[in-house]
């Protein structure tokens, strides 16, 4: 689907998020600067986290957040070399309800993603660069 603004992608966030339960994990790819960040504020927002500040999690690595109606979890795994060390931080109590996992650079530790995680895929539209392309799997 094409995202034409910051607009667009609000609208697709708000739609998916209806769709979210308990248990859900989006993977989020896509290379520096396709707004994966962008459509996760936007993903979490929708969810109902009213924190003032939605500060990306690179150093963190996982940030908590309370919805409307389930606990999220945020997380970007750039910073990872390998699964063992999310697993010593405990990732794996984030990838099971009552949580919802948004993660950003997935692709580090594919090993510990869910069978049921939905994969986002965020490309930069070459001919219009404040667009988006964005592919749900």
């Amino acid at each position: 689907m094409l995202l034409g603004d910051e607009e667009a992608t609000i609208a697709a966030a708000r739609a998916l998020a209806a769709e979210i339960t308990p248990g859900t994990c989006l993977a989020l790819h896509g290379e520096l600067g396709a707004g994966k960040t962008f459509f996760s504020r936007a993903l979490m927002r929708a969810m109902g986290v009213k924190d003032e500040a939605i500060p990306s999690p690179t150093y963190a690595i996982i940030q908590p957040y309370q919805g409307d109606r389930f606990p999220i979890a945020h997380m970007d795994w750039y910073r990872i070399d390998d699964a063992d060390e999310l697993l010593t931080i405990g990732v794996e109590e984030y990838l099971q309800p009552p949580w919802v996992a948004v993660i950003e650079w997935p692709e580090r530790a594919p090993s510990l993603l869910p069978p049921s995680t939905r994969h986002l895929t965020l490309t930069i539209d070459p001919r219009r660069p404040n667009a988006r392309h964005l592919d749900i799997g």
